[in-house]
Order: C-alpha cells, then sequence, then structure tokens
C-alpha cells in the first residue's frame, strides 16, 4: 500500500523568468486536476481574483510572486506537488531552496523572448543537482520568435539538446496549433475560454485532406518542411537522458489560452519517474527500499494566515509513511519531537491531514524549533540529508525603528523573517542588538521586509543602505576580532549565532586582510 502511494507522486518545480506566463500554466494545471474551478488572472483589478498561487498582500499588489507556493492535486492516476517558485531574481534563493525539495523542473519561456537572464541562474541550479528538465515555450498566440533559432539559443545558452515532441504551426494571428511528432497528427487551435478548462482539441492527421480544411496549404508546406529539418537536425528521444538532466523534452502551447496545457501535462507524467532517492550523511536512501519516515525542512514561513501568527516549516518526505501527530527524531535538535498540525496547502488556503507519503511535501506547525536544511527521521539510524546552501548576501542596509517603543515587536519580527532564510542579519561588533543590520541576495527583498514587518508586525523601519558588497565568515575561531587588522573600507559584524564576518566594499581588500593577518581563513559561504 505504502509503495505504492509513493509511486503515484510526482514532485516537480515551475521556474522561468518574471512573466513568461508560470503561474498562469500553474493555474491551469489545477483546472485540470479539479483542484480550482476558474482560474485567477495575475494581474487585474482589485475586484479580479487573484492567481492561486500568490497569496502574499505584497504579491497580490504588485502581480509578482516572491515566496514559493506548494499546491497539490490529483490528475491521471497521479499525485501532484507542484513548487511554485517566485520568478523575480531578488528571490532567487527561496527559488534554489525549492528546487532541492523537487524531482523534476519545468522550465517556461516566452516564445517572444527566449532565454532570458534568470532562466540562466536557475537552469544552472538544476544542472547542477540533474535533474530532469522539461521546456514549456509559452504565449504561441502572441507573435514568436523562429522556432530554430528559440530551440538553438536553449542548446547554446544553457547547454542542454532539446527534443520538441511537438512543433508549433505559426504564431500571433498565424497560430494554428501544434503537430504531435509521435502521433504525426495536428492539434489544431481554438480561442478556448481562458479561465476554465472549456474548449476541445481537435486532432487531424497531417497527410488526411482535412488538413487543408483547418490550415492553410502555405503552413502545411512550411510545417511539412520544418518536420523534415527537425527530423534530421534535433536529438531523438532517449528517456535515459531526460532523467539525468541531459536531454530537455520541448513542448510549445499558450497557458494564457488553455491550449497545449493538457497534452504537456499528459506527456510530462509519462516521462518523469517517481520520487527519487535522497543522498544523506549514511549514503542514498531510497523510497522504494527505506520503510521509514524520513523528511527535511527546505522552507519556513511564518504568518501565512493573520489569523494565527503561526511559523509553518515546509517539509519534503523522502521515504515511508507519514502520520499526523507522529514522533520523530529532530537530528540537529538531538532530540524527538511530535510533528502536530500537518497541512497541505493551496498557497494560503490549509487543509488537516492525516497522511503523506514519501514525494509529498507538507507543511508542519513550527513551534520555533527548525532551521531550513533539518533532517527529521523515524528510523533508528539518525542520518542527516545533505545540507541546504547559504548564499552570500550582495546588499546591505542598516536597520531604524521609527518608533523605539516597538523594540519587542521589532527583534521578534526581524528574527522570525530571518528564520525563513529570506534575509539574513547581523549585528555590529561589540554593540549588540542596537545596530542591525540586513544582509540580502536580492534589493526587492527589502521592500518585502519593510512592508511585512509594518502589516504583521505593526513595525515601521528605515533602511539606511551601506556601500558593502563583499561578505566573508571567518573559519577559524582562535582568531581574536579586536586584533584583526584590516582595511579602512573593512567592517566587523557577527551573525546571529554569534560567528564573526567581515564586510567588505571592495573586492581587493579581502586579499589584503588575508596578507595582514597570517593563517587567517575566510568562506564565501555561511554553514546553515
Amino acid at each position: 500500500m505504502m509503495i505504492n502511494e509513493i509511486k503515484k507522486r510526482r514532485t516537480f518545480a515551475i521556474i522561468s523568468h518574471p512573466d513568461a506566463g508560470k503561474t498562469t500554466l500553474t493555474e491551469k494545471f489545477l483546472l485540470y486536476g479539479g483542484a480550482i474551478n476558474q482560474a485567477g488572472s495575475v494581474k487585474g483589478k482589485a475586484t479580479a481574483k487573484h492567481a492561486v498561487s500568490d497569496w502574499m498582500d505584497i504579491e497580490k499588489e504588485r502581480g509578482i510572486s516572491v515566496t514559493s507556493s506548494v499546491l497539490q492535486f490529483q490528475y491521471g492516476g497521479c499525485c501532484i506537488n507542484i513548487l511554485d517558485t517566485p520568478g523575480h531574481q531578488d528571490f532567487s534563493e527561496d527559488t534554489y531552496r525549492t528546487l532541492m525539495a523537487a524531482d523534476s523542473a519545468v522550465m517556461v519561456i516566452d516564445a517572444s523572448k527566449g532565454v532570458e537572464a534568470q532562466t540562466r541562474k536557475l537552469f544552472k541550479v538544476c544542472a547542477m543537482r540533474h535533474i530532469p528538465i522539461f521546456t514549456f515555450i509559452n504565449k504561441m498566440d502572441r507573435e514568436a520568435r523562429d522556432t530554430f533559432e528559440l530551440l538553438d539559443e536553449i542548446e547554446q545558452e544553457l547547454g542542454i539538446p532539446t527534443c520538441p515532441v511537438n512543433w508549433p504551426i505559426g504564431s500571433g494571428k498565424q497560430f494554428a496549433g501544434v503537430y504531435d511528432r509521435a502521433g504525426k497528427k495536428i492539434e489544431l487551435f481554438e480561442d478556448t475560454m481562458k479561465g476554465t478548462r472549456m474548449g476541445t482539441v481537435k486532432e487531424v492527421e497531417l497527410d488526411s485532406p482535412e488538413a487543408s480544411s483547418y490550415v492553410s496549404e502555405e503552413a502545411l508546406e512550411l510545417l511539412k518542411e520544418e518536420v523534415e529539418l527537425l527530423d534530421g537536425a534535433s536529438a531523438a528521444f532517449d528517456q535515459e537522458e531526460v532523467d539525468a538532466g541531459q536531454l530537455s523534452p520541448v513542448f510549445f502551447g499558450s497557458a494564457l489560452m488553455n491550449f497545449g496545457v493538457e497534452t504537456f501535462l499528459n506527456h510530462f507524467l509519462s516521462m518523469t519517474s517517481s520520487p527519487l532517492p535522497r543522498m544523506s550523511d549514511q549514503g542514498l536512501v531510497d523510497p522504494m527500499e527505506e520503510k521509514d519516515f524520513s523528511a527535511f525542512v527546505f522552507k519556513i514561513q511564518a504568518n501565512m494566515n493573520k489569523a494565527h501568527r503561526d511559523r509553518i516549516a515546509f517539509m519534503r518526505i523522502c521515504s515511508g509513511e507519514f502520520e499526523a501527530g507522529m514522533d520523530a527524531w529532530h537530528v540537529q535538535g538531538g532530540k524527538k519531537v511530535r510533528l502536530s498540525q500537518p497541512q497541505q496547502m493551496m498557497a494560503s488556503e490549509r487543509k488537516m491531514i492525516d497522511k503523506a507519503y514519501g514525494g509529498d511535501i507538507i507543511g508542519i506547525f513550527d513551534p520555533g524549533i527548525f532551521s531550513i536544511g533539518d533532517t527529521l527521521t523515524s528510523s533508528d539510524k539518525k542520518f542527516a540529508y545533505e545540507g541546504i546552501p547559504t548564499f552570500a548576501p550582495e546588499h546591505f542596509a542598516r536597520v531604524r525603528q521609527v518608533n523605539t517603543m516597538k523594540r519587542k515587536q521589532f527583534i521578534k519580527g526581524i528574527n522570525q523573517i530571518a528564520q525563513e532564510g529570506a534575509i539574513q542579519i547581523f549585528q555590529e561588533f561589540n554593540t549588540g542588538m542596537e545596530e542591525i543590520i540586513v544582509g540580502v541576495v536580492g534589493v526587492l527583498q527589502f521592500d518585502v521586509l519593510k512592508y511585512r514587518l509594518n502589516h504583521e508586525y505593526n513595525v515601521e523601519i528605515i533602511l539606511e543602505n551601506l556601500p558593502y558588497e563583499y561578505i566573508r565568515w571567518i573559519e577559524n575561531p582562535e582568531i581574536n576580532l579586536e586584533e584583526l587588522r584590516g582595511t579602512s573600507d573593512m567592517k566587523k559584524v557577527k551573525d546571529l549565532k554569534g560567528r564573526p564576518l567581515l564586510l567588505f566594499i571592495n573586492s581587493w581588500s579581502i586579499g589584503m586582510t588575508l596578507e595582514r593577518n597570517e593563517g587567517l581563513v575566510l568562506s564565501e559561504f555561511g554553514k546553515s
């Protein structure tokens, strides 16, 4: 029973540059799974229904995703867990962590823009983890770039061969549909009802007389030429290469117009596998062999629901069966903990659950004991899954309260947001918590911090930008920070765990500081 449930699971992340249509595609998946009845517009009037996966107020106001959402639905005999990630580069660290919890990734590309900056960055993380990547080239109902050019760009920029599963017939107003290469059929595009799953896909054989009554002779001739060229030039489909992240199957469609989404979903489920083994400090843990429950925390989110004022630790279950209220060993904490109030999410909507299985993503009430990267297990072996990297901040600001009487709320709020991994907090060396410096990977995180402290903790802050661009952790504990000889642009700080760090304005100052302090060892990454 348990193994059958695990085999049904598919867990994937959706990645893209902002505005490529990722959130719209996610919503259409949910429509086909029957999880929602009507898709919400991502941007729109104040009265419009907002996209299900964008739950934070600031997201609704700006029309961008700034946190990762977890969505689960049933389709085609599978239980699908979608990790919808922020597209904006300033929130890429959240996306990196989310990719650690996924078994495969769907990369959404805008047909008129091709590979964009954020796509490259996210792709590298997928490649580093060797996870299968599926490409959905979106917005074919608008004017698109030459299809061969798009594929060339993906292959050149991302360094991965592509295998088109279907092929577009025109774009924009001339978009007639797609050609299914394996079935040798044309799937015709009709302007469907955008917000619903209505609209049928009509299929006709490429060589049938019927085809010319739907597609112009000129378009048919061009399609035949392109398919012939494609058969000779593109990589053949190879499931092993897809599994190894060395070949990306490509699909074309329009998420907004609801065309090509169901075809993609069906192919995707047939080409992806059940939950994959995960590396731990005791070797690979295979969900098909390991009977005991094990999971790792990849995200912590406070105040998802203002009425609850709580913290949720998101876990990827890697093996076994989870039961509500069960006890598990918290490896990093060195003690048993009760896993209470287990829930599955539809963005900010919650559903209490009794059971979950390897491959599932669940949220657990966190009384403040979990950190990102923590392992939980019911196994006697007490292994730990490999850690999740902490990225060095690139922007720094000093934080000041407007009302010093709200010190308690301020300290609580800034610490909770830091524990989620969205920001990193540093204290001035020798001054305690009076002086707080915040480091972020992207500057938009400063806006989110300001917004959340105000709306969730009723605290107003002023941010004073600092000129530092480089941060280094001090690896050798015996170094006396008082006696450390640095440069004029260097600042001594410590992190939340009291570990000493150095901030620099110029990169050359790092080398100079190392020269002036014999034996000093500096690191670019903090250990979680």
